[in-house]
């Protein structure tokens, strides 16, 4: 499959992210933004980031020097008349993203494959700006694009199969790992990953342990990277809040999403974490945060409410087959750096377990959000193991 010259949308984070991937992938990349500054700090991004691999040995000097000139920064998007593919990386609004896709269907070839990167938004509503949606896909990188393996590809019903498996394989090539998923709110790990952050943050406003406990019981007994806490303030809370709250009105208002007063009130206040030095923790300099209380009962007991949330998540993905079982797992570890599958944790902890769990939390709470998978319930009525 050749296509030599691939497009992007955005000269952000994101966008600079994969055009980055792109270059190093061998490609001529074309990225466009109508901002100026954004294109002059895309520009001085790179050329930073290349410079430092070099001189950490990471590349040769002449091959950092070809990834730089590889990369070509534009004000207009006539620019992408070459593109096999397109990637657009815009801000998350439904509205701007069409216009993106109408005004690119009448530039680009009618062999182009045109992608989004939207991390929530439905891919078939971005297709539908285009007259022929059959060529326009999703392509969900995760930030930093250059250091995070995973991508999401999803295919929206107008999504014809070889624009999927063309752009299956050229991502794969780029040293990626892909995973399919269907066209759902928040796709695999956006939706899985929800109870991480909301159960935790109900742990919180229940007074059952305060927020760096809840942090040291799933990094240290859990083995997870980051405690949800560290993880919501170095996202951004005004990120992460926005996620649940699109994941939360796109199904519905399902319980189970539902966000938290806690966070919302956090982004209002414009304590949005690292990036503006304070969060759920203090970032400024010599700032003291409070200890965790390092009692190991009250640290399974919070690894396990989140842990079972977590994994019924899992299991109701794999029952409604927003993706297979082993792309969720696999998600999971590679898009958020999970210690394991869930599905595979699932097996470890026990299904029984894990569906006397929730039932216990049902009976206390009786709100739909801790309703047991019907996946998990039948499952453990017939002794089954998800591997």
């Amino acid at each position: 499959m050749i296509m030599d010259t691939i497009g992007i949308v955005g000269a952000g984070a994101m966008g600079s992210g994969i055009a980055q991937v792109a270059a190093t992938a061998g490609h001529e990349v074309v990225i466009y933004d109508a901002n100026r500054e954004a294109l002059d700090n895309s520009r001085s991004g790179h050329k930073k980031i290349i410079n430092r691999l070099v001189e950490k040995g990471k590349i040769a000097d002449l091959e950092g020097a070809d990834i730089i000139a590889r990369i070509h920064y534009r004000e207009t998007l006539h620019d992408f008349t070459k593109c096999g593919l397109v990637i657009e990386a815009v801000i998350e609004d439904l509205s701007v993203k069409k216009d993106v896709f109408e005004r690119l269907e009448k530039i680009v070839s009618e062999k182009t494959i045109l992608a989004t990167n939207t991390s929530s938004l439905s891919i078939a509503s971005v297709a539908a700006a285009c007259l022929h949606s059959d060529r326009v896909v999703g392509i969900h990188f995760f930030n930093p694009a250059p250091l995070m393996p995973l991508v999401e590809i999803i295919p929206a019903v107008q999504s014809s199969t070889e624009v999927v498996m063309r752009s299956k394989e050229l991502i794969d090539s780029w040293s990626k790992v892909t995973v399919l998923a269907k066209d759902t709110p928040g796709f695999i790990v956006n939706r899985v990953a929800r109870p991480f952050y909301g159960e935790a943050l109900r742990i919180y406003e229940e007074g059952i342990a305060d927020i760096p406990t809840i942090d040291w019981a799933l990094k240290e007994i859990g083995g997870f990277r980051m405690g949800p806490f560290e993880l919501m303030d170095f996202i951004g809370n005004d990120v992460n809040y926005t996620v649940t709250e699109t994941v939360f009105s796109s199904f519905y208002f399902d319980p189970r999403y539902r966000p938290s007063f806690t966070q919302k009130r956090m982004a209002e206040a414009g304590y949005l974490g690292r990036k503006t030095g304070k969060g759920y923790y203090d970032y400024s300099e010599g700032a003291t945060n409070p200890q965790p209380v390092k009692d190991p009962e009250l640290g399974q007991q919070v690894l396990n409410r989140v842990l079972v949330m977590l994994i019924n998540e899992a299991a109701d993905a794999l029952f409604w087959k927003i993706a297979d079982r082993d792309d969720i797992d696999l998600a999971m570890t590679k898009g958020v750096n999970y210690p394991k599958g869930l599905l595979k944790w699932a097996d470890e902890i026990g299904i029984e377990k894990c569906v006397s769990d929730l039932d216990a939390l049902y009976n206390i709470y009786h709100e739909d959000r801790y309703r047991c998978s019907p996946l998990l319930r039948t499952m453990a009525s017939r002794g089954h193991k998800f591997y």
